[in-house]
């Protein structure tokens, strides 16, 4: 689903790192069903979590069984709430966090104790359509990756934060205090990383090639 590579590789190359070098253990509270809200109140989604726990690292021998429920709800004219549409999305218990837009396009962010992980940010359309996710590896160098904060079974590569900007088209997120964020499209999965640089704000829109140009916002489209 969603193009996605292995759950492991992008944790698996952390645990590498780790050797040798310093990590801490991490502490998750249980799984609940979670709701979020678009600004307008026109959709909510509400995301059960699975049962895979034994799907994910750290975990490894633990029970597992089906994966995490979203389900859409948007506003009808007489006020009430209708199913829209219900997917499985890639995410063995739940996604961190969960984002829904005033169009009704969904997007979300990590795994639930996995920060880093397999599918990092993903993106729906109003009709439960998947767009495009994206792993670590899509957005960052190995470089890059191995320079993160890690924990026992975590690359912690963002900040907490993120948000649907008020354009109700864009999903920032803060990757540290130095200044490096990204900027999604929430309708089409395409993106900007900034970071200072020599001086001035730069972006790429990609992890290949990484050509770097001026901070335009939204910056995504030509």
């Amino acid at each position: 689903m969603l193009g996605r590579r292995p759950r492991a590789t992008v944790c698996l190359l952390g645990l590498l790192v780790l050797v040798g070098g310093v990590s801490w253990g991490d502490e998750w509270p249980a799984p609940q069903i979670r709701e979020a809200w678009s600004l307008s109140r026109d959709y909510f989604i509400r995301m059960a979590p699975g049962k895979g726990v034994g799907d994910t690292v750290g975990f490894r021998g633990s029970a597992t069984g089906p994966a995490a429920t979203a389900e859409l709800y948007r506003r009808a004219r007489d006020r009430s709430y209708h199913p829209a549409w219900t997917i499985t999305p890639p995410n063995p218990v739940a996604p961190i966090d969960l984002f829904v837009t005033d169009r009704g396009y969904l997007a979300t962010l990590d795994n639930w104790h996995n920060m880093g992980c397999g599918t990092v940010v993903a993106f729906y359309s109003p009709t439960g359509t998947p767009i495009r996710a994206y792993t670590l590896t899509d957005l960052f160098s190995t470089a890059e990756i191995e320079a993160m904060p890690k924990s026992v079974s975590s690359i912690w590569w963002r900040k907490p934060g993120a948000y649907v900007r008020p354009d109700q088209q864009t999903l920032y997120v803060r990757v540290d205090e130095a200044g490096r964020e990204l900027v999604f499209e929430t309708e089409t999965g395409a993106y900007q990383y900034c970071e200072p640089r020599a001086g001035t704000r730069q972006c790429r829109s990609t992890n290949e090639g990484r050509q770097w140009r001026g901070y335009v916002d939204p910056g995504l489209r030509p």
